[in-house]
């Protein structure tokens, strides 16, 4: 291994950036997350936000090549480029969506690969949805594969469910994961299995230290910020308020967090008396028969959380689960729990972009099980 590699934070590039859970599970294992591109604006502001010291590309990928993006994130000739990770758009591949095999963005995925055959990272880590592997979208996993097996050893795909990684949700996600032989030591489909270690973090304990007496009228930005605790000692407790790697974190968040104990995105949403009686009604796990939103089983994981489309595709929001114990939608900031995301996260203050936002990211506590196994092979 480059004895350089040994002196500083591994080098990577977050592609389809998101908001971040990606990148904040690899700032949390001790990556510098030098560049992160992606066209949504919302996202990439959340991003900034976020990530201060990341070299932000506002770029449609397929117009960016391996030169571009080194030279647009300032690599160093002395510097090396350890890995490419990133999650490309993944609805036209979804079990949910339309699972159209013509949808553009599903070329997306071999863009990625694309990126890293001409930047030659040491790794590449790429996150999609299980419908990937249907047999229809074969062909665009072989011609992704095809670009980059010639110079990386490629695991079989990894399926990773996030409650068996102390996430509190059942998300279901297929992992692509290669690495050069010369640079890193062997790892395997198993090296990526579930920590003995990982904590079983059910609704109920993802949701505690948050109000769940919700103002339907919170609908600005400033009616957001409201009380938070957390309670534990476990891994997903412990990263709620703290686990903060350096030059990240909304600076604004992390001050009213840390001196006022107050986060954001508690937002409100107005529901009819007829809907809010329909929804006090349901059991735990029920789903409501109009609306298709599922209420909360506090003693559950979170099933999975949906993005819905942005401008292009219409602007439809998901379907929201409905709160263990409320007869109302999850705000957004239970939403970022569900998902695994500290309450100092900055996500976009409307709902429609923060949904979008916690729907559309791998959760952190899922990045950052997988990228401190291959950290730890890195820099050993």
């Amino acid at each position: 291994m480059a004895a350089s590699l040994k002196s500083q934070n591994p080098l990577v590039i977050d592609l389809f950036c998101g908001a971040g859970g990606l990148s904040l599970g690899a700032a949390r294992t001790g990556f510098d997350v030098r560049g992160a591109v992606d066209t949504d604006v919302q996202a990439m502001e959340a991003h900034e936000a976020n990530f201060r010291n990341t070299k932000h590309l506002p770029e449609d990928v397929t117009q960016l090549t391996g030169k571009t993006i080194k030279s647009a994130i300032d690599l160093g000739k002395s510097e090396r480029l350890s890995g490419v990770i990133g999650g490309p758009p993944c609805q036209g591949f979804s079990y949910i969506g339309r699972r159209n095999k013509h949808d553009r963005r599903n070329g997306l995925f071999v863009e990625f690969f694309r990126i890293v055959a001409e930047t030659k990272p040491i790794f590449f880590l790429a996150e999609n949805v299980p419908g990937i592997m249907r047999p229809e979208n074969a062909t665009f996993r072989e011609t992704a594969i095809s670009l980059v097996e010639q110079e990386y050893s490629v695991l079989p795909p990894l399926t990773v469910p996030a409650n068996r990684y102390g996430a509190p949700t059942n998300r279901t996600r297929i992992f692509f994961f290669g690495y050069r032989s010369d640079d890193l030591e062997a790892l395997t489909v198993e090296s990526f299995n579930p920590p003995k270690d990982a904590e079983d973090v059910r609704v109920k304990d993802a949701l505690e230290g948050l109000s769940a007496d919700i103002d339907p009228l919170w609908q600005s930005e400033s009616d957001g910020w409201r009380f938070s605790e957390y309670h534990g000692t476990g891994y997903f407790a412990q990263r709620l308020h703290g686990q903060v790697p350096d030059g990240v974190g909304c600076p604004l968040a992390l001050h009213r967090l840390k001196n006022e104990g107050r986060c954001s995105g508690n937002l409100g949403t107005r529901h009819s008396p007829k809907v809010a009686m329909r929804y006090a009604a349901l059991r735990p796990g029920q789903r409501d028969y109009v609306s298709k939103s599922q209420r909360l089983d506090p003693d559950g994981f979170c099933p999975t959380l949906r993005a819905g489309t942005g401008p292009d595709l219409g602007s439809y929001q998901a379907v929201r689960p409905i709160h263990p114990t409320e007869p109302r939608v999850i705000t957004p900031r239970e939403a970022a729990r569900l998902q695994g995301f500290p309450d100092w996260f900055a996500f976009s203050p409307t709902k429609w972009h923060s949904f979008r936002q916690i729907g559309s990211s791998v959760s952190p506590i899922v990045a950052e099980r997988l990228m401190s196994v291959i950290h730890a092979t890195l820099t050993r």
